[in-house]
């Protein structure tokens, strides 16, 4: 080990003392969540008293659980709007105890409009918490790839895309939290955070990868897999200008790159020649410049989220990026951090008990009157539930349609998993089918079977004599109809085993088998892109639909023919 990586390993220790502190005190609360989610709950409900919305709902007069269940329903974002409103327009006290707003979290966009999530001095707090006991605990497993204070690839998105009338910006949370970091921590980001500001996808991608090119990078880090799937396509099909550039010292000047963007990265481009060639005779030898060709898989770590429908996208990072560990990133939004993975190459992680209360909805009382409704304390292994939480900084037991599984404990405190947005389902004929059984059969029909799939969505067909569901897969996924035929099978058998209504269905012949709806080249990626300019959301966090329960969704599709 050199003298300077000696020194900057003895720093890092050093700077993250007091966050394995917090991370040994977190597992002793883990012990008893119940007492730890009632305190919590105490302090919000006094914090929070005197505001309007306090006011409104008694915050003041609750003394138990049960008080503040009475007087506050389970909600979405539109019941606490009104307040976020009044808040934009720089009444804080409308929803909020803290002084100042710094800023408001936009939603991805996925589902809805996007929404503005306020972000005061708690927020960041239990933000940099959560991440900062996450990222010790994962540092702390992979001692071994001596990963410590080396750099990190990030791309995040822009703080600033607008502001409220009281001047309040309204961004991504990331791109904020990467401008307001410390400067060593700002260093070991290989990615410059003014590259969030660039709408042009082409140029957020070859950006990342110059600066990334010259530098020892040790992780990649996106929220959606499809990022970094983008990000390796990228780096080879711009290979020739990445290692012009690199051996150069030049920034492309084609690139759609306002010029008071590349006047901010100007200073930050090297030179590095010799790098440049050893990677060019890489590419000369094998045809192509993947990740895995520059970063050696047994140097990195990938850290990005591996429940709901992320599964099509994984399947496709050991081809790029060969296979290093993975570590899901955690049930994360821009409403906050609801869960800790402590273990590689699972979804579930553990409970934030620290940062928010939680309560939980049983999956099938949902849309009951008077829904049964648990604490932490109360879930049982196995069980699915809506996580509802309560926050220091204004949502208050707040309906955001995650579908979560618990999958164990950690202590006495649940670990869950995420499965997908609750709201997504077809029902054709009483099957009540979910994202969750879809994304499910395909990782069972991907062990099962070889079959190319490099985006999908599944969604109901109406048929007067027997309505299906189709798969809507690109052509080249399609080339060999005998093989997709195999495929279409097995899918349509793992559907039935994992929602029993959808089998008895088919048994009855209400229902007809899968086929699958061809749809030219490219149709997805420009799918996506049309969905995210209409909702507004951040590329980066958001999360292709698997499932899309309209009936009218094929005729809105380009289908060039149909197998079956």
């Amino acid at each position: 080990m050199s003298l300077k990586r000696y020194l900057l390993v003895r720093l890092g220790r050093l700077l993250t003392y007091p966050v394995r502190r917090k991370l040994r005190q977190f597992e002793v609360a883990c012990q008893n969540p119940e007492a730890v989610q009632a305190a919590l709950l105490a302090h919000i409900l006094r914090k929070q008293a005197d505001t309007g919305f306090g006011r409104d709902h008694h915050f003041a007069a609750a003394r138990t659980v049960a008080d503040y269940r009475r007087t506050v329903p389970v909600a979405p974002y539109e019941y606490v709007a009104p307040y976020i409103e009044r808040v934009q327009k720089g009444d804080t006290r409308a929803l909020l105890a803290d002084r100042r707003v710094l800023m408001f979290a936009l939603t991805s966009g996925t589902t809805a409009s996007r929404k503005l999530i306020p972000v005061t001095d708690d927020y960041l707090a239990a933000y940099r918490r959560g991440w900062n006991m996450w990222g010790v605990k994962m540092y702390r497993d992979h001692r071994g790839r001596r990963i410590a204070m080396r750099p990190i690839v990030q791309l995040g998105g822009d703080p600033e895309e607008f502001r409220t009338e009281a001047g309040i910006p309204c961004g991504n949370l990331s791109g904020y939290t990467a401008m307001i970091q410390r400067r060593l921590i700002r260093w070991m980001y290989a990615v410059p955070p003014v590259t969030g500001k660039l709408k042009d996808p082409k140029a957020r991608y070859y950006i990342a990868l110059r600066f990334a090119l010259g530098r020892n990078v040790s992780q990649f880090m996106a929220a959606n897999p499809s990022t970094l799937v983008q990000l390796a396509r990228t780096l080879d099909a711009e290979k020739e200008w990445l290692l012009r550039d690199l051996a150069a010292g030049t920034l492309r000047a084609d690139l759609d790159i306002p010029a008071d963007i590349r006047a901010a990265l100007a200073p930050r481009v090297r030179k590095d020649a010799a790098r440049a060639r050893a990677l060019a005779a890489v590419a000369e030898k094998t045809g192509r410049l993947f990740p895995k060709d520059v970063w050696p898989p047994d140097t990195i770590i990938i850290n990005t989220w591996t429940g709901g429908s992320m599964g099509p996208y994984l399947r496709q990072l050991p081809q790029y990026f060969g296979d290093p560990p993975v570590r899901d990133l955690g049930l994360l939004a821009s409403e906050g951090r609801m869960t800790i993975p402590f273990a590689n190459s699972t979804p579930s992680g553990v409970l934030d008990i620290w940062s928010h209360y939680f309560e939980f909805v049983p999956e099938g009382e949902i849309d009951s009157p008077r829904p049964t409704v648990l604490g932490a304390h109360e879930l049982t292994e196995g069980g699915s539930y809506y996580i509802v939480p309560t926050t220091l900084y204004g949502l208050y037991r707040y309906h955001i349609s995650d579908l979560v599984r618990v999958t164990g404990f950690f202590g006495k405190t649940p670990q869950v998993e995420f499965l997908g947005k609750g709201h997504r389902f077809a029902n054709l004929t009483g099957e009540k089918l979910s994202e969750y059984h879809v994304t499910r059969a395909m990782d069972v029909v991907a062990r099962r079977v070889a079959q190319l799939v490099t985006a999908y969505s599944l969604a109901p067909v109406w048929d007067d004599v027997r309505p299906y569901y189709a798969i809507f897969l690109e052509e080249q996924d399609v080339a060999n109809e005998t093989g997709t035929r195999a495929f279409l099978g097995e899918l349509d058998r793992a559907l039935g085993e994992e929602n029993i209504e959808y089998a008895a269905k088919r048994e009855s012949g209400r229902l007809g088998p899968v086929r699958a709806a061809v749809l030219p080249a490219g149709t997805w990626a420009g799918w996506d892109r049309d969905r995210l300019a209409m909702t507004g959301g951040s590329p980066e966090q958001y999360k292709h639909p698997c499932l899309i329960g309209d009936l009218k969704f094929r005729e809105s599709m380009t289908v060039l023919r149909e197998v079956g």
